[in-house]
């Protein structure tokens, strides 16, 4: 495993530029920062909001044992034995409650077979992984609290921000405790892939504050001190920051971390498709039923889709640099709410339990229908 984990260009629900980079730091190089300072009046200041938040932040070093293959000295192949060798992902996380509850990235503890994290005294101890989602690319890890003074950071809202609003990253680039960087959102509603590879992780705050490998699982500022997301990944070519940072929005960590910490994993909901959404020009091109939408490009075999008798595009016709499947159902609600786009019917499912029901409203050629849906469980990737 790399000092970082490159991940692919494309998802079946969603489109990703090549570059993205989730930032979690395995050796520390020196680096430096340089916070920038807030606009508005009514902001705490960069300095107010690091002494709140500071010691609420973690550093979580993670201790992962991995298998490489032994290479003959004659002939310089590998052969089947192997050897264990244990290397350290670096990272961050925060302090959630009084319990000892620490959010961090999936992706910072994935495979470890220890961890500990690192406060703001320098005192360090062995965390206990509670749980993690690698879907959203969330973990929860716990300390003993008992001996420690525990700093909880409030939790905002994510569904409040808006682009422009100025924020703040803390946490533990290239192993540089507690640093802090500032900037603005620069985007909303940014979807980016799992770890995992597998699925998509909606409605992210796209930033400019700088991240870097190392501040994955950190939290990310509002202006008032509150988390409002959980830092991830990053867009680069070379693996540095260029000001294309992103961070998994916290009103989804708030769902899965309790959800994590009651049951020790979380589960989703799942339909099991890939669709492309369709815009009314697209549906006039295609002589479409209907000007929104979402048409079914593949249905899983044995998913909730495939039982309800979901049908996918038998064709694929390019427009506009798309591939759009022809041929199939053209899903336009889900519980009566309008499809206009992916992100939206993945907002109905995920709202949803493992075992209730959707009701689609489709276009079968046609012919317009019904179908309810029983969803099933999220595969694990």
């Amino acid at each position: 495993m790399g000092g970082a984990v490159a991940l692919g260009a494309a998802a079946g629900l969603g489109t990703f530029k090549p570059g993205t980079t989730t930032v979690r730091e395995l050796q520390p190089v020196p680096a430096t920062a340089s916070p920038t300072s807030f606009q508005s009046s009514k902001a705490l200041s960069v300095n107010q909001i690091y002494r709140r938040a500071a010691p609420g932040v973690v550093q979580v070093t993670a201790t992962q044992v991995v298998k490489t293959p032994s290479i003959d000295p004659f002939f310089g192949f590998s052969v089947p034995q192997s050897q264990s060798q244990s290397q350290q992902a670096l990272g961050s996380g925060f302090v959630i409650d009084k319990a000892g509850h620490i959010v961090t990235s999936y992706h910072v503890i994935a495979g470890a077979r220890s961890v500990r994290v690192s406060f703001s005294d320098n005192e360090s101890v062995r965390a206990r992984i509670v749980g993690s989602d690698p879907s959203t690319d969330v973990a929860v890890l716990q300390v003993d609290a008992h001996a420690l003074a525990l700093s909880p950071l409030p939790l905002g809202n994510s569904d409040a921000v808006h682009v422009g609003d100025p924020v703040v990253a803390i946490g533990n680039p290239f192993g540089l405790d507690r640093t802090v960087t500032a900037g603005i959102v620069s985007a909303l509603q940014r979807v980016i892939q799992a770890p995992a590879q597998q699925y998509s992780i909606d409605h992210v705050i796209q930033t400019d504050a700088a991240l870097n490998k190392g501040n994955s699982g950190g939290p990310l500022l509002d202006a008032s001190g509150s988390v409002v997301g959980v830092n991830s990944q990053i867009q680069s070519g070379n693996g540095g920051n260029v000001g294309v940072g992103f961070a998994v929005p916290i009103n989804t960590v708030k769902t899965v971390a309790a959800e994590i910490i009651k049951t020790g994993h979380a589960e989703h909901a799942f339909l099991g498709i890939t669709g492309q959404a369709v815009t009314p020009s697209i549906a006039k091109l295609f002589r479409l039923p209907a000007s929104a939408g979402v048409l079914v490009a593949s249905v899983q075999p044995g998913s909730a889709a495939a039982k309800a008798g979901l049908r996918a595009g038998t064709q694929k016709v390019l427009a506009n640099g798309e591939s759009y499947p022809l041929g199939g159902d053209l899903i336009v609600s889900a519980d009566g709410v309008p499809l206009d786009s992916i992100e939206r019917l993945h907002d109905v499912i995920s709202s949803k339990k493992p075992g209730d029901r959707v009701s689609l409203e489709l276009w079968r050629g046609s012919s317009k229908t019904s179908l309810d849906v029983k969803l099933g469980r999220q595969p694990s990737p």
